[in-house]
């Protein structure tokens, strides 16, 4: 199985059916609705303009491109509907490596040479992002061949996998066409997702959040820079930036919502469900520097009376993160705080153990109004895995988790 870069393609001379020299290569396609791997289209310039070879028409791609049907039967290149154009569209551009979880640049691109049926086939192997492919471009034509493949010869490859490669398209319509996505880059942790986006520029960050999952793309956006996270909500529609937002922890959300102008607030809030509404909602109205503007209503919260068999099965049905299953809070028919269960209490203990008799002391908690320097010294202090926080009347409001303390700490570095 033989190699070929895409700089060595283009340009190439194209013969028709008959040996009659028919023009160069100016462009090479692919259909990625139908085969996001194996070239269908080469664009050929000729003297009665550009032309479209079907690839299915090449019979020979060493040393020139030769062709089985003549130049009449070729359709004019009038556009490039649902063809992305390897030239135009990915050389020089950036891409999304899955694998190396960074954004890159396209120096080259690598075919391989298959054949099927005795006509041969170009299969995407991978995009260079070295010097090596940098370097083909930069000598081609302006030393021989030979010299310029012996130097190649002594420059390691850069190569990411066609199959780790990430496109990343800024129009709408076209994205829609070609069938673009990022199932690849929604499979990565969402801090790796975040630090890819970081490196975007603002329209592609916005193309990378309109084709995201709404689950992945607001845990992605949860571990954006502030900066940042304000700056594609904003770029967004309000519909698509509620159903991102819905899915977002409603602390994190409500601190998102509170950094944006009042109008684009109620615009998304107006958009979002009901219940999510309410509950960011309620935690906008409090001071993001207090322990109730930091806080989150997710929580798992029973009865005094409960056992662990009832705490594991309030876990089963949580929908909530996984820091906030840390500990399970007790409360009375008031919905007093009275307690706090360890999960790894729970865990460990007969499922008809009473709640009450695993609850740790002393039961450590802080007012809804307690400054960011005193929670953050009750986390050190005892090393708490969540703070419960409570009113006036000691009823559990929410509860802080290390996250919590982490990205308040982030935004004031």
């Amino acid at each position: 199985m033989s190699t070929l870069a895409l700089t060595e393609l283009l340009g190439s001379t194209v013969f028709d059916s008959t040996g009659s020299v028919s023009g160069r290569v100016r462009e090479v396609a692919l259909t990625p609705q139908e085969d996001r791997s194996h070239v269908s289209i080469l664009i050929v310039r000729t003297p009665k303009g550009d032309r479209m070879l079907p690839f299915s028409a090449v019979s020979q791609v060493t040393g020139g491109v030769r062709a089985s049907t003549a130049l009449a039967e070729w359709n004019p290149a009038n556009g490039a509907e649902g063809l992305l154009l390897l030239g135009r569209d990915l050389l020089d551009q950036q891409v999304i490596d899955v694998h190396g979880r960074k954004v890159v640049r396209v120096n080259d691109i690598d075919f391989y040479q298959e054949t099927a049926q005795n006509r041969p086939q170009l299969k995407v192997g991978g995009v260079d992002v070295g010097a090596r492919g940098a370097i083909r471009r930069l000598l081609k034509g302006v030393v021989p061949g030979s010299a310029l493949r012996a130097l190649l010869q002594r420059i390691p490859p850069r190569e990411i996998p066609w199959e780790f490669v990430d496109l990343i398209e800024t129009d709408p319509a076209r994205r829609v066409k070609l069938k673009i996505s990022h199932d690849r880059l929604a499979k990565l942790h969402p801090a790796d997702i975040a630090d890819i986006v970081e490196e975007l520029a603002p329209d592609e960050r916005e193309a990378v959040f309109e084709t995201l999952d709404e689950e992945v793309a607001a845990e992605a956006l949860e571990e954006l820079a502030p900066k940042v996270q304000k700056a594609v909500v904003e770029s967004l529609d309000s519909d698509r930036a509620a159903d991102i937002v819905e899915e977002m922890e409603p602390d994190a959300a409500a601190d998102l919502l509170a950094d944006l102008p009042q109008e684009r607030t109620e615009e998304i809030l107006v958009q979002m469900e009901p219940e999510e509404r309410q509950e960011v909602s309620e935690l906008l109205e409090f001071k993001e520097n207090t322990a109730a503007g930091r806080m989150t209503t997710e929580y798992i919260a029973l009865p005094f009376s409960a056992t662990a068999h009832d705490a594991i099965e309030s876990m089963r049905t949580f929908e909530g993160r996984m820091e906030s299953m840390s500990t399970v809070f007790l409360v009375d028919s008031h919905g007093t705080l009275v307690g706090a269960v360890p999960l790894a209490k729970i865990v460990l203990s007969q499922s008809s153990t009473p709640l009450l008799a695993l609850a740790q002391e002393p039961l450590i908690s802080c007012r809804a109004d307690a400054k960011e320097k005193e929670f953050a010294e009750l986390f050190d202090k005892y090393n708490l895995l969540t703070l419960p926080v409570v009113n006036e009347k000691n009823q559990l409001n929410g509860v802080i988790t290390p996250d919590d303390v982490i990205n308040m700490l982030r935004a004031k570095m």
